[in-house]
């Protein structure tokens, strides 16, 4: 459902780092530019299928206020189709490298630092030392977020055999996380309802009862502590093979890391090696937490019967951040760059979205849809300014003016 060229210029939303976006009037707020906030699936490479919602329809009729819903949606399905083929030639011209080869070489390359990162902590000079945490931490990030993420959508391999495996070993042994709830919250919810207020709309990330402050900034150290005990309470809602697998990787997973600080590291007392342990995961849980909330929260929120179709939400209700080297290495880029792409087809892997990002901004702007970028800098300052407005409150439905 575009907006139609002579409306353009009247529909036209605030300007986000440049672009502009033609996001929706928000009811009960006010007109200020938002500049800016992650269950498994089983499409492969077929671009087609990844376009698809992968969770239920809601509402699937799309109520579009003064005019027909059907014509309405069925161009909007169009576009869609269209920005897919389009998408689905670069895949199919993309060799094996290109497709799983860069992003599986790089979390190999991380596994091959652990030996170095676990030796350089044996030393009693600081910089040694330091360079083992930063090491150790960048790798734990890089083999908890990257992997755990690629491997929740299947995207590190065409079997479905091998992607079951690699999800247990990142998600349940690198992340003491349990697959089935992670890739359900965040592959069916997450990804099926985008910005659906009760479903999608990343809620779980607010804590409404800490201050700006102490949740931008402190709360972030918990995220090692606080991810184990909340998977140990979702494993009441797995079957107990699952659940007893998934402990058991968890504690081989801790064990594991715990037994390499005191036999190769050198520490001399459990509690320093827990200490050693909390340091490295939380290394990077300040920018892990900002990225869940940058690239979605405080963008267009909407109802479930009232709601988009998917290439209006996708690309109305998610963010990219600029590149980073850091955070591109560890996150990778369908978290950071290629949010946006990443939504739009989720089964491809993190250098697929970087492949196909300049195809899918340039389709976007050419239709007049919203392809909203903002600065990490830019995004905190937000937050940091309106967190009561977006992180406390129930977030405003966004009116479907100008989707017509």
């Amino acid at each position: 459902m575009p907006l139609e060229n002579g409306d353009t210029a009247r529909h036209r939303g605030p300007q986000v780092n440049g672009e502009v976006s033609g996001i929706p009037r928000l009811r009960d707020m006010r007109d200020t530019p938002l500049q800016g906030t992650t269950a498994p699936d089983s499409s492969r490479t077929e671009v087609m299928a990844a376009g698809r919602e992968p969770g239920p329809a809601l509402g699937d009729e799309d109520v579009t206020p003064g005019g027909a819903p059907q014509r309405a949606g069925q161009h909007e399905e169009a576009l869609m189709t269209e920005l897919s083929e389009l998408v689905q030639k670069v895949v199919k011209n993309s060799s094996w490298w290109e497709r799983h080869g860069v992003d599986i070489s790089i979390l190999a390359c991380s596994i091959l630092l652990l030996p170095a990162g676990f030796l350089c902590l044996r030393s009693a000079q600081a910089i040694p030392f330091l360079a083992g945490v930063l090491t150790l931490g960048v790798v734990h990030h890089t083999l908890t977020v990257k992997g755990s993420h690629l491997a929740s959508h299947n995207a590190l391999t065409e079997s479905k055999s091998w992607g079951k495996v690699w999800a247990i070993f990142f998600i349940e042994l690198c992340s003491a996380f349990t697959v089935e709830q992670a890739t359900y919250n965040h592959v069916k919810i997450h990804h099926g309802y985008t910005n659906i207020i009760g479903l999608g709309d990343s809620s779980t990330w607010k804590l409404p009862f800490l201050n700006r402050y102490v949740y931008m900034f402190i709360a972030p150290l918990a995220v090692p502590i606080l991810t184990p005990l909340v998977a140990l309470d979702l494993l009441r809602n797995v079957e107990w093979k699952a659940a007893l697998r998934t402990l058991c990787c968890m504690f081989l997973g801790f064990y594991c890391h715990y037994w390499l600080l005191l036999h190769v590291s050198g520490f001399q007392s459990p509690w320093s090696a827990l200490l050693c342990m909390l340091l490295t995961r939380s290394l990077l849980a300040h920018p892990y937490i900002h990225v869940n909330i940058f690239q979605h929260i405080g963008l267009p929120m909407f109802a479930a019967d009232r709601k988009p179709k998917r290439i209006h939400l996708m690309s109305l209700g998610v963010l990219n951040l600029p590149r980073n080297a850091l955070l591109d290495w560890s996150f990778g880029h369908s978290l950071i760059s290629c949010h946006v792409e990443h939504h739009l087809f989720p089964s491809l892997s993190d250098n697929m979205c970087l492949k196909i990002k300049p195809i899918v901004s340039q389709y976007l702007k050419q239709k007049k849809l919203p392809y909203n970028e903002d600065t990490y800098s830019s995004r905190l300052r937000l937050f940091l300014q309106r967190y009561e407005e977006l992180m406390v409150h129930a977030p405003p439905i966004t009116e479907l003016v100008g989707i017509q």
